[in-house]
């Protein structure tokens, strides 16, 4: 709704470093950049660092976080993209799919912010993009900044949560 002001929790604070992979599908590059700079600029404000990742498309996203989670140490990621309605049902498969591989990380204890825009059309992605309008490149980092604020403030245990591959090679559990 126009006009209606939303609270935003204020930006978390780190002892130690923090460390996080943004993860992009580029498929609408402009649409991309402003989310990305967004994102940056956030993580930046929190005295974080950053890496970027660029995959094919939307459906990507939460599947090269996967990977990077496995062999890479990151203590959480940003997921943006762009999808916007088209005449068939594959914008339907697109947002489902790739919001729900994002929950499933989230729900596995990976800390991501999902800032995947799912619009009707472009203008409204430019502006939800936009940093200097609705800046959600921005809020998915910030999401992904509290995450890690939360896990570190309930002790999360640098081995991941649920089974290691540790467990299930040895034969015990």
């Amino acid at each position: 709704m126009a006009g209606q002001s939303h609270y935003s929790l204020p930006r978390p604070t780190f002892d130690k470093p923090v460390r996080i992979l943004i993860v992009v599908a580029p498929y609408y590059r402009e649409i991309a950049d402003n989310l990305i700079a967004g994102a940056k600029a956030e993580i930046e404000a929190a005295g974080a660092e950053w890496e970027l990742a660029e995959v094919p498309g939307a459906l990507e996203l939460p599947i090269a976080i996967g990977i990077a989670g496995r062999m890479q140490s990151f203590d959480g990621y940003v997921a943006l993209g762009c999808i916007i309605r088209g005449e068939t049902t594959h914008y339907d498969t697109v947002c489902n799919d790739s919001s729900r591989g994002i929950a499933t990380l989230g729900l596995a204890g990976f800390c991501v912010g999902n800032g995947i825009l799912t619009v009707e059309n472009i203008a409204q992605a430019e502006v939800r993009a936009d940093p200097a309008q609705q800046n959600k490149g921005g809020g998915a980092a910030a999401a992904a900044l509290h995450l890690i604020a939360l896990s570190r403030s309930w002790g999360r245990s640098s081995k991941g949560v649920g089974f290691t591959r540790d467990l299930l090679n040895s034969g015990s559990a």
